[in-house]
Order: structure tokens, then C-alpha cells, then sequence
């Protein structure tokens, strides 16, 4: 396979406080599955498409990530910030073709496949499928769901708002982005834009979520595709997620997608 100059970005600074006891010696990306932490399987995903320039943006016991074939960077605010101030950590890092990717996800490799080979400067990977996943994790699948619409030409008109009914969520958001470099100035701009205006949909640079940002470049007239996926893939953000009969087959399917 020709090697892709993709650089992928990690955001591994969470301390992962609801899947404590697992994360009290361990940052959230480190917690293991069959053995397996979600940062390794991730890895394993984007080595199989030649993705091999990978920045950790680190926070909570960094220490655990040195030393893994990665550039480390450092949020020392992670325990009082979000994830757009994690990501601006590496605002150096934000050059040439990006992805973002969460660390508590674990998806296949046609998901990363599907988002790659997407045009657009900005993209996101979006679940089509999502409610009979949330319907396994949560007893109400409203709990922990985000909302998003699409515009008939695939722009995301809306995400990350609380929803009040399975309507107003067309697709559920993933954690994993990505953007060319002029998606990229787009970002930067709006970001830096939104801070000098007082913050990012009503919160301040340090407490937004990726979410916000997003939806931010949205309201400001940027272009955000969505990239629609039915395949499989993990969200590992509590304890019962950790111990799921439903996480587990996940990964079992992620596995064979690049075994």
C-alpha cells in the first residue's frame, strides 16, 4: 500500500474518571480490552492504512505514552480543560492533511478507509446506525447522544446539542475528523476568531468540547461534511461499556477488518 503523509492527531489527555478503578494507575486510552489497550487497537487500524505519523497530545499520566513510536505533546491543564484546548496543545502539529481522533474510540478500517478517501476540507465520520448501539449501551438511547442534521448536499447543519426526541438525531458523531490544510486554516481561524469574541458557543476556549467548535465553524458559514458509516466501531467511556458482551464483539469485528 502507498504510504499516505496523513498525520493523525490522538486527544489522550482524559482522565476517563467513569471508568475508574480502570483508569486510576492509567490514562483512559490505556485501558485494555482482552489484553489489548483502545490506544494499541487504534494504532493497529491506522497502520493497516499506512497512517503512521501519529501525535499523542497526552495529559493525565503522560508518562504511559512515551516511548510508543509517537510524537508526545502535553495539555498540563487537562484536569480543567476540554478537548478543543487539548487539541490547540498541538496547534504546531495542525499542518498538511489531518485526522483527530478521540482516545476512549476503537473503529475498522473501512471507517478510516471511507473517511480518507473523502474530499471534502473538512469531514467528519458519521454513524447511520447508531441507535441500536446506543440501545445496547444505554436503556434510554437518548442518554449520552448527541444531536445532528444533514443538509440535503451532506453538510452538517447541526451536532453536539442535547436531544429531546430520536428525530432530531440523523447520525450520530464519532470523534473522528478529518481535514485538509485548508480545512485546516478554517479551523485556526474560527477558533482564534471565537476566542477574541468571547468563546465558542457560549463557553470559554478551555471548556469547549470539539462539538462546539465545530458547530462554531458551522454558524460562520464554513463547509462540514459528513461521511456516513454503518460498519463497526467502539466508544469505550464507562465502566459498563469496558465490560460489554456488545464492545467486545465490536472489537472482535475491528480486528478481523485488518487481521
Amino acid at each position: 500500500m502507498k504510504k499516505t503523509e496523513m498525520k493523525a492527531i490522538m486527544l489522550v489527555a482524559g482522565e476517563g474518571t467513569r471508568l475508574r478503578p480502570y483508569t486510576n494507575d492509567r490514562p483512559k486510552c490505556m485501558v485494555e480490552v482482552g489484553g489489548v489497550s483502545l490506544l494499541d487497537r487504534q494504532l493497529a487500524v491506522l497502520q493497516a492504512e499506512s497512517v503512521d505519523n501519529i501525535v499523542l497530545v497526552g495529559g493525565y499520566r503522560a508518562d504511559m505514552l512515551a516511548n510508543r513510536g509517537a510524537k508526545l505533546v502535553l495539555n498540563p491543564r487537562y484536569f480543567e480543560t476540554n478537548m478543543v484546548w487539548t487539541l490547540f496543545c498541538a496547534d504546531e502539529e495542525l499542518a498538511g492533511d489531518v485526522l483527530i481522533c478521540y482516545g476512549d474510540i476503537v473503529y475498522s478500517r473501512e471507517i478510516l478507509s471511507a473517511l480518507l478517501a473523502s474530499p471534502a476540507d473538512i469531514a467528519l465520520s458519521i454513524d447511520m446506525e447508531w441507535e441500536g448501539y446506543w440501545r445496547a449501551r444505554n436503556e434510554n438511547p437518548l442518554d449520552d447522544a448527541e444531536t445532528l442534521k444533514w443538509l440535503p448536499d451532506g453538510r452538517i447543519a447541526e451536532i453536539g446539542k442535547k436531544p429531546t426526541a430520536l428525530d432530531q438525531i440523523q447520525g450520530q458523531y464519532m470523534g473522528l475528523l478529518k481535514f485538509s490544510p485548508a480545512g485546516l486554516a478554517q479551523l485556526r481561524h474560527v477558533f482564534h476568531q471565537a476566542c477574541a469574541e468571547g468563546g465558542i458557543q457560549g463557553k470559554s476556549p478551555e471548556k469547549a468540547y470539539m462539538t462546539d467548535l465545530i458547530q462554531e465553524m458551522i454558524d460562520r458559514g464554513v463547509a462540514v461534511h459528513g461521511v456516513p458509516i454503518d460498519k463497526e466501531w467502539v466508544e469505550v467511556d464507562t465502566v459498563s461499556d469496558l465490560q460489554s458482551s456488545v464492545t467486545i464483539a465490536r472489537l472482535h469485528a475491528i480486528e478481523q477488518s485488518i487481521s
